[in-house]
């Protein structure tokens, strides 16, 4: 057991250094020492992200672009344990990210009462003590099971996000119980569950009720992603081929051993404040903030670990968390982001804590719940 649990921190070590690499494109003084070499690393941008830019555009383009990557390369120089990246949006001011790519969840902070206490008692850090070490549900072979999480999905500048999150958790709890990791459909959610509002805001517990009452949800394949609402609902009210059943969803206790318990057993859905630059610049390692608790944004937490340095004072503990802007944003389209953080226990980092929950799913005996009925 010992043995198993080393290989696999090994591998997620592994995992989360080629994916911090692969994805962070780097900026080198002899980029930002002239025009002519700051426009070639902007044609390799455009090269990279497939962007293409009307001839009247480019110049006003490239003006943001080079302010982004001095910035970028200024903030890299500093002693901090995350990197910011030319990624998607590196020739976007803070202000065309916000109006385009800006709050896709309607849940606020706010909003309601906490059901429980944030603060750890003594039973609950014992059950930390009782917790793995490290989870991480996009390994093949956690838990002696298959994966569970699909490739990164791209929202784009449909403001989805709801949807993406709480699909990811349901292809999560769905590969646990049939070991069979199947993707499934973004886009009936956005164009069917009227109790959200599509392309303009959501959240992940009004899906998974969508999902419950529905009796299932197709697959990409069947009900693929368009980037748009359709306008009207593909499927029909009581369709008998969906594909993958929920029985329920549960909201969870606003303290980290609680969504720890949570994330050790699936992937499971969490509301943040990604408002900020640093946020929306991510290019890898353990982000720490700046951040508020604006819950804007809803992502999956597919997992947790602690960073490997060899001094135990600058260990982090972290979160692994799928975004759904594209692989080409953060770690592979992933984000860490520290946990454990004494100062904001009760809030989690960027309000990590307030507001998770994910979908339950029983186990049939004899049924194949990802096979489609013909």
């Amino acid at each position: 057991m010992a043995r198993a649990l080393a290989m696999m921190l090994l591998m997620a070590i592994a995992l989360t250094t080629t994916m911090s690499a692969a994805s962070t494109m780097d900026i080198t003084d002899k980029d930002l020492a002239s025009e002519e070499s700051l426009w070639a690393m902007y044609e390799r941008w455009c090269e990279n992200h497939s962007v293409e830019r009307e001839i009247g555009d480019k110049t006003r383009r490239f003006n943001v672009f080079k302010e982004n990557a001095r910035m970028i390369h200024e903030f890299n120089q500093q002693d901090v344990p995350y990197k910011l990246s030319l990624n998607l949006f590196g020739d976007m001011t803070d202000e065309e990210v916000e109006r385009t790519y800006g709050r896709c969840s309607n849940i606020r902070s706010n909003s309601r009462k906490r059901r429980h206490q944030g603060r750890l008692t003594q039973g609950s850090i014992i059950a930390r003590e009782d917790l793995p070490a490290a989870v991480d549900w996009r390994m093949m072979g956690y838990d002696q099971r298959p994966s569970a999480v699909t490739n990164v999905k791209r929202q784009g500048t449909c403001g989805g996000c709801w949807a993406f999150a709480a699909i990811a958790a349901v292809e999560g709890i769905n590969s646990i119980k049939t070991r069979n990791l199947t993707s499934l459909s973004v886009q009936q959610l956005l164009d069917c569950d009227k109790g959200n509002e599509g392309c303009r805001g959501g959240n992940a517990e009004g899906a998974f009720k969508y999902i419950i009452h529905h009796g299932g949800i197709e697959t990409e394949a069947e009900y693929p992603y368009v980037g748009h609402e359709h306008g009207r609902c593909l499927v029909p009210k009581q369709d008998q081929n969906t594909v993958v059943t929920i029985d329920g969803y549960k909201q969870v206790p606003p303290n980290e051993v609680a969504l720890m318990q949570a994330v050790a057993a699936q992937p499971v859905v969490v509301a943040l404040d990604a408002n900020s630059t640093a946020f929306r610049r991510y290019g890898g390692g353990v982000f720490v903030g700046p951040c508020g608790t604006d819950l804007n944004h809803e992502m999956t937490v597919v997992g947790y670990g602690t960073t490997n340095e060899q001094d135990s004072k600058k260990r982090m503990d972290y979160w692994i968390i799928k975004n759904s802007l594209g692989p080409e944003w953060g770690e592979n389209g992933y984000i860490r982001i520290a946990r454990d953080v004494n100062s904001q226990a009760e809030d989690g980092l960027c309000g990590i804590l307030i507001y998770a929950s994910y979908p339950v799913k029983f186990k049939r005996k004899g049924v194949n719940d990802t096979m489609k009925i013909v």
